[in-house]
């Protein structure tokens, strides 16, 4: 076919080759406008939390009475049952002795508050109230004689103080508080760790020496008890301290054993100073309640007590075993301890155990 007659029939029926597909562009890429940089947002500190206030410093008569709330309770509970719009009578005044007999007051004490109740109100009502302050004025009465400093002795070099009780009186916090007490008063103490069985005990020893800055004598675990309590005073002389406290491992007083143990150090200290122990402290824990009438027994007779610490009051409703001691045994009382800070040891005031154990204001 002639190139004439092709390009006819293209011209009839639009035949021939496709048409080239134009060349694509490269695309442009448009540059975006810059978004905006937004400002930091700043947010203001929150302010300060204000501290809070410290506690205000509780009175040593307010935490003597926190320590004895559950002795004052159950005597309370006791009294408010008894005297509700009663009369006195021999009734009420028998019921009165068993509620004191109960909270460990004792049998001569009982006796002697009950008596000094009914004196002058037989036949007449009488409250709650009135009856808790004539209890606390006769406990008071009880013990203002026992009720008496002690007094560390200036021309001793040192005045010894041999620390003596069953296990678990406190025997060890105990000489540590003395220590603080006696360093806040400018006086050098050394403190000998006597209760050579325990480590426990010696490590605490060393403690309270680093806090009060009291010199420690120590040994190995099991030595002889005796012998540190002689080298302790020999350093202690050498040395011109003021106070000496030794330490002694605690033991039962129906062991016979080891009571004798305990009159060992006491010869042995006697050897190289005659008049010493000066002061023989036992530590008496008020949760044993009675039983601590048969220790004070038998310590004084072996290791020639001379005054009392009366421990752990804020973990007993028995806190009145303390009277029955002072009745029955006249010994001074030096102190008391209602928790385990330093500062919950104080000197032993007969009013005031008088009415935070009756349950009055100070």
């Amino acid at each position: 076919m002639t190139e004439e007659k092709k390009g006819f029939f293209k011209r009839i029926f639009g035949l021939g080759d496709a048409a080239p597909e134009p060349e694509a562009k490269p695309e442009v890429a448009l540059e975006s406008p810059a978004a905006p940089v937004p400002e930091p947002v700043v947010v203001p500190a929150p302010p300060p939390v204000p501290e809070a206030p410290p506690a205000p410093k509780l009175s040593w008569f307010q935490r003597l009475k926190a320590g004895l709330a559950r002795s004052s309770s159950a005597l309370s509970e006791g009294i408010a049952s008894v005297f509700t719009k009663r009369k006195l009578d021999a009734a009420t005044l028998e019921e009165f002795e068993d509620v004191l007999i109960q909270a460990d007051l004792g049998l001569s004490a009982a006796a002697t508050i009950t008596a000094a109740l009914g004196k002058g109100r037989f036949d007449k009502e009488i409250g709650g109230d009135e009856v808790k302050a004539i209890l606390a004025e006769e406990v008071s009465k009880i013990l203002a004689p026992v009720a008496r400093p002690l007094v560390i002795d200036p021309a001793r070099k040192p005045h010894v103080i041999l620390v003596v009780g069953v296990n678990g009186t406190g025997k060890t916090t105990t000489i540590g508080k003395l220590a603080a007490k006696f360093r806040s008063e400018g006086r050098s103490v050394m403190l000998a760790a006597g209760d050579t069985f325990r480590a426990a005990a010696v490590e605490q020893l060393k403690i309270w020496g680093e806090r009060t800055g009291a010199t420690v004598v120590a040994r190995a675990i099991g030595a002889d008890a005796a012998g540190l309590a002689y080298d302790a005073l020999k350093e202690a002389q050498a040395a011109g301290t003021d106070v000496l406290l030794i330490d002694t491992a605690g033991r039962l007083q129906n062991r016979a054993e080891l009571m004798a143990e305990l009159e060992k150090i006491i010869r042995v200290i006697k050897k190289h100073d005659a008049s010493a122990p000066h002061t023989v402290l036992m530590t008496l824990d008020a949760t044993t309640g009675q039983n601590a009438l048969s220790q004070v027994e038998i310590f004084g007779r072996v290791a020639g007590v001379t005054g009392l610490v009366m421990t752990k009051l804020d973990g007993t409703a028995r806190g009145g075993i303390l009277v029955a001691i002072a009745t029955k045994f006249g010994l001074p009382i030096h102190f008391i301890g209602v928790g385990e800070g330093v500062d919950d040891l104080e000197p032993f005031e007969a009013a005031d155990f008088a009415r935070a154990i009756a349950g009055l204001a100070g």
